[in-house]
């Protein structure tokens, strides 16, 4: 009989947390219609070496990367404040987005903020991808008056150590532009 009962109770608290969310789409589903920025990705000699792509989604923004002819091994991979990505180091690009005031990385107890992107693994041929949802940042912010770039670092992030995660030199860097 107590099994019985748990068995009922546990299945009127999931149909009424279905009830909760009917019409309710889940932060990261797609929007339809929902707007589009793409930021070529370039080393500081111009070789074109991949893009990142911001869709805007269901409460925030998912950003997706695809490097190719890119360093083997890990790299930080970040949104970067400033539309700018003047070679050879893209330190036009500014800091981190940051529109929070988080600290830096997925594992900081103060973070992550806006611009923390996973890790970008390039295999041995050169290619690579990454994909990430960021609750709560919107198109109007990445794009707002001195735009935003991506950026993809020389080493890997460690993911807590503000204000960049250890990752080293900026490497190939790109301006979002709506698409």
């Amino acid at each position: 009989m107590i099994r019985l009962t748990m068995t009922a109770g546990l299945a009127a608290c999931v149909l009424g947390l279905s009830a909760c969310n009917e019409g309710k789409l889940e932060t990261g589903a797609p929007v339809a219609g929902g707007a589009t920025a793409v930021a070529p990705l370039r080393t500081s000699a111009g070789a074109d070496v991949g893009r990142a792509t911001a869709t805007e989604v269901n409460g925030g923004l998912r950003l997706t990367v695809d490097v190719k002819s890119m360093p083997p091994g890990t790299h930080g991979a970040h949104v970067h404040t400033t539309g700018r990505c003047d070679a050879p180091g893209f330190e036009t690009a500014g800091g981190h987005w940051n529109p929070t005031e988080m600290k830096h990385g997925t594992m900081n107890p103060q973070g992550p903020h806006f611009g923390d992107v996973p890790n970008l693994i390039v295999d041995s041929g050169g290619r690579g991808t990454v994909a990430a949802t960021v609750p709560g940042a919107t198109m109007a912010g990445l794009l707002d008056a001195d735009g935003a770039a991506f950026v993809v670092h020389a080493g890997p992030d460690d993911l807590k150590t503000d204000p960049s995660g250890n990752s080293g030199g900026r490497i190939a860097c790109g301006v979002f532009q709506p698409s």
